[in-house]
């Protein structure tokens, strides 16, 4: 735990007992009138002996902050899902792989410089691999460098020439910094044409894709990646049970239904 963070649980603990003092200690003042030098003195030193001497509720008050944080932020996205999730699972422009016209969806938020999201990819290859009836969607959200936004422009331009899971593949294999070097240097590999997609890669569409993206995270509150959608179920980064978990999304998903998916 950081010093930050204990000064900010010893800032709460401080608050809570100038709030609960006036009203249990004899101090002579009224739950409206300012302390004196002398009774804050006396409260100061109450709560810095409690802490001193029990600083294990500190990572106990962490603890339960970070699971409230944690139960708020599930649920404002399974709202967030519901209010979304056309443009989260059907988006008309969002790269697809797998089966096109599969029954369940898969939403991935990425970045080609995330470490996390090159650790994931095989995990959703084998999904993909596995399970005929998958349908994956990408989303291009470079929010790691100004190198991640020239790889997602190449990407979506390697769409275009129908190469993005070739392209998005190779991209999240690459052993470097992505950028447009990098991106050029896979695209030549590839085939594809070179003078299209530069050209492609200052599209209208592809620019309205990454805004529509981001402000598609905004919405969700997604704000690292990879995070993996699929149907009101949320993953955020790259868990080492990724892919049982997203198995297990889906079956659960086939037995009960999905009116979004």
């Amino acid at each position: 735990m950081t010093i930050f963070r204990l000064r900010c649980l010893a800032a709460g603990c401080l608050a809570a007992a100038l709030f609960a003092l006036p009203f249990g200690m004899g101090f002579g003042a009224r739950a409206d009138e300012p302390f004196s030098a002398g009774q804050k003195q006396a409260i100061e030193k109450i709560v810095k002996d409690y802490l001193v001497a029990n600083p294990e509720i500190m990572l106990e008050v962490q603890n339960l902050l970070e699971a409230k944080m944690e139960k708020q932020q599930a649920e404002k996205i399974k709202t967030a899902l519901a209010d979304n999730a056309k443009d989260i699972y059907r988006g008309v422009n969002a790269p697809v792989a797998g089966n096109k016209d599969g029954d369940i969806t898969v939403t991935e938020f990425f970045d080609y410089n995330c470490g996390f999201c090159k650790k994931s990819f095989p995990e959703i290859s084998k999904l993909i691999s596995q399970d005929a009836k998958v349908r994956v969607v990408f989303k291009e959200f470079p929010i790691l460098s100004k190198g991640s936004e020239e790889a997602s422009k190449a990407a979506l331009a390697a769409r275009m020439q129908g190469k993005y899971w070739e392209f998005h593949s190779a991209m999240l294999d690459f052993k470097g910094q992505a950028n447009e070097a990098s991106a050029f240097k896979v695209a030549e590999k590839l085939g594809l044409d070179m003078a299209k997609l530069k050209k492609d890669m200052d599209a209208p569409e592809v620019k309205a894709e990454l805004d529509q993206v981001k402000a598609l995270a905004t919405k969700m509150g997604i704000n690292g990646t990879p995070h993996f959608l699929v149907g009101d179920k949320s993953i955020a980064g790259a868990p080492g049970d990724l892919l049982p978990q997203l198995t297990a999304n889906i079956a659960d998903l086939r037995k009960n239904g999905c009116s979004y998916c």
